[in-house]
């Protein structure tokens, strides 16, 4: 018998399913939050925090400790799976069409960008 697992990426905002979630931590108050959201989430996020953000003054990075969970934007600039995706088959190299990048081509990625 064969078994097939699917996991299947929920955008916590809007509840749709996409392949492009990524797990992104905010604090307000003292109190530290963690939202799964799609790009276009994001983006409504990041403009909504925009004018606070640019009003405000960063006090350092906070450590995230633990196994986070993380699905599409993973690297430091932002790039999607898709963009990595996109970028990998014009440098020849393989990658699948869903699912998780590897790691060694992320790498590749941000050391090339």
């Amino acid at each position: 018998m064969t078994q097939k697992t699917i996991i299947i990426y929920t955008d916590d905002l809007t509840n749709q399913e996409s392949e492009e979630v990524s797990t992104h931590t905010f604090s307000l108050n003292g109190v530290n939050y963690e939202i799964d959201l799609s790009p276009e989430s994001y983006d409504k996020l990041a403009d909504a925090l925009g004018p606070f953000i640019q009003a405000g003054h960063k006090t350092g990075r906070t450590t995230k400790s633990g196994g986070g969970k993380s699905h599409g934007r993973t690297t430091q600039d932002g790039a999607s799976a898709e963009e990595i995706r996109r970028w990998a088959r014009s440098k020849g190299i393989e990658v699948n069409d869903r699912g998780r990048v590897p790691a060694t081509i992320r790498t590749q990625y941000e050391a090339a960008h």
